[in-house]
C-alpha cells in the first residue's frame, strides 16, 4: 500500500529488483491519489464517500485474496511508521480490519518511530493514537527509533571513512534503511532451527518470534539489536556488541529489564554458537537484565547461511537479538508528556476534529499508553 509520493519509487525499484518483483503481484500494489496531511485521524477514518474503492477496502481485498491463495495463513507482517497519516492513521486502521477479518492469525506490527523533534509538528499525536491502537489489535510491535537507525548509521560509516580525522561523518536515509533492513532479515529470514528435515521453510519465523518474545499480551513492545562481522568474529564478541544499543537504565538512573530474548545467529557454518551456546546466552541474560519469574528468558536460532549484504564476505556472520525491553517505557513516557502540553493549549486539535477524532480519544489513547508503561515498571 503506497502514497503517490513513493509509489513511483517503490514500484521502480520492485521492477529493478529480481528478488522482489518475484515475490510481489502487481494486483498487490494499492496506491492512493494522494497523502493523509501527516493527521492520524484522517488516515484511520478516510475521506467520506470513500466506500468500497478506498484505500482501505482495496489493500484489504488484496490481503483477503492473498490468505485464500496460501494453504494455511498464520498471520501479517505490517510495516508502516508511527508519525505520518498513512503509516500511523491507516495502518493502525489497517491492522484492526486484519484483527477482525482473521481473529486467528497473528500480526506483526514493525513500526518506525520518528525522530524525538523535526519530523512533524503532528508525530507526538500521530505516535500516541498509533501505538494506542496497534497495542489493541497487534500481537508485537517491533519498533524501530528514527534516532537510534541514524546513530547506528554514522556509526558504520565512521568505522569505514577515509576521510581526514575530525571530519564530520555524514550518513543518509538509504543507510539508515540498510540498518533496519539488515535487522529485519537477521529476525525474519528462513533459519535453519525453523526448518523441516527436508530442509523446507514454512515461514514461521515470525510467528515463532512472538511466542518466544511476548509471554504476556499486556507488554509487547520488542527492541532490536545486531552485531555484525565480515569475518570469523567469536559469537562472544558479537554478543558483546549486540548490548552496547541496549539500554542500561532509564533517564532517572533506574534499571532496565528484559521479559524475554531471542537470538538469531547468522553465518554459523562451523556450529561454533552452539558450542559456545551456555556462555552467550549466560552473558545476554545478564545484559538484558531478564526478569526472574521467566524461567527461560532466552531462546536462539541458527542459521549456517549469512544473509547481510552489509558484509558479503563468505565468513561473514552476525548476531540480531531482539528482546521484550522496558526502555520502551521511555518513548510512551515522551509521548504522553508531549501530548499533554499540546493538549493544554489544544493545538492542532481542530485538525483531528474535522475528520472524527475529539478530545476523547487522545485522553483515552494516554490512559492506554501509562497502563503499558506502568507494566514494564512493575514487570520486574
Amino acid at each position: 500500500m503506497w502514497e503517490a509520493g513513493v509509489f513511483g519509487t517503490g514500484w521502480a525499484l520492485s521492477q529493478h529488483s529480481h528478488c522482489f518483483s518475484r515475490s510481489l503481484r502487481e494486483s498487490n500494489v494499492i496506491a492512493g491519489q494522494g497523502g493523509r496531511g501527516s493527521n492520524w485521524a484522517y488516515g484511520y477514518h478516510g475521506q467520506r464517500g470513500e466506500g468500497e474503492r478506498g484505500l482501505l477496502q482495496r489493500a484489504m481485498e488484496s490481503v483477503r485474496l492473498e490468505a485464500e491463495r496460501s494453504d494455511c495463513y498464520c498471520g501479517t507482517v505490517l510495516f508502516h511508521s508511527l508519525s505520518g497519516g498513512t503509516g500511523a492513521g491507516l495502518g493502525a486502521r489497517l491492522c484492526e480490519k486484519i484483527r477482525e477479518e482473521f481473529p486467528a492469525g497473528h500480526i506483526l506490527s514493525v513500526s518506525v518511530a520518528p525522530h524525538q523533534s523535526g519530523e512533524s509538528p503532528l508525530q507526538h499525536y500521530n505516535t500516541l493514537l498509533s501505538l494506542a491502537a496497534l497495542h489493541s489489535s497487534a500481537d508485537g510491535l517491533l519498533l524501530f527509533h528514527n534516532d537510534e537507525a541514524l546513530s547506528q548509521a554514522l556509526a558504520v560509516q565512521t568505522r569505514g571513512r577515509a576521510g581526514p580525522p575530525g571530519a564530520p561523518a555524514q550518513t543518509s536515509l538509504a543507510a539508515m534503511n540498510l540498518h533496519i533492513s539488515s535487522c529485519l532479515g537477521g529476525l525474519l529470514l528462513p533459519v535453519h532451527s525453523l526448518t523441516t528435515a527436508s530442509g523446507l521453510s514454512l515461514g514461521l519465523e515470525p510467528w515463532e518470534l512472538l511466542r518466544s518474545v511476548c509471554p504476556l499480551p499486556a507488554a509487547k513492545l520488542l527492541h532490536t539489536s545486531q552485531a555484525c562481522s565480515s569475518d570469523a568474529t567469536p559469537w562472544e564478541s558479537l554478543a558483546s556488541s549486540s548490548l552496547k544499543t541496549v539500554p542500561p537504565n532509564s533517564p532517572c538512573g533506574e534499571p532496565y529489564h528484559s521479559r524475554a530474548v531471542l537470538a538469531v545467529a547468522r553465518g554459523d557454518r562451523d556450529g561454533s554458537f552452539l558450542l559456545h551456546a551456555p556462555r552467550i546466552l549466560h552473558n545476554l541474560r545478564q545484559g538484558h537484565r531478564c526478569v526472574p519469574w521467566n524461567p527461560f528468558p532466552v531462546d536462539y536460532w541458527t542459521d549456517p547461511r549469512s544473509v547481510l549484504r552489509r558484509h558479503p564476505s563468505p565468513s561473514s556472520r552476525s548476531l540480531t537479538v531482539c528482546s521484550n525491553h522496558s526502555g520502551a517505557a521511555a518513548l510512551l513516557r515522551r509521548v504522553d508528556e508531549r501530548v499533554r502540553v499540546m493538549l493544554h493549549s489544544r493545538a492542532y486539535l481542530h485538525w483531528y476534529q474535522r475528520y472524527g477524532c475529539e478530545e476523547s480519544d487522545f485522553l483515552q489513547a494516554l490512559d492506554t499508553l501509562k497502563t503499558v508503561e506502568q507494566e514494564y515498571s512493575v514487570g520486574a
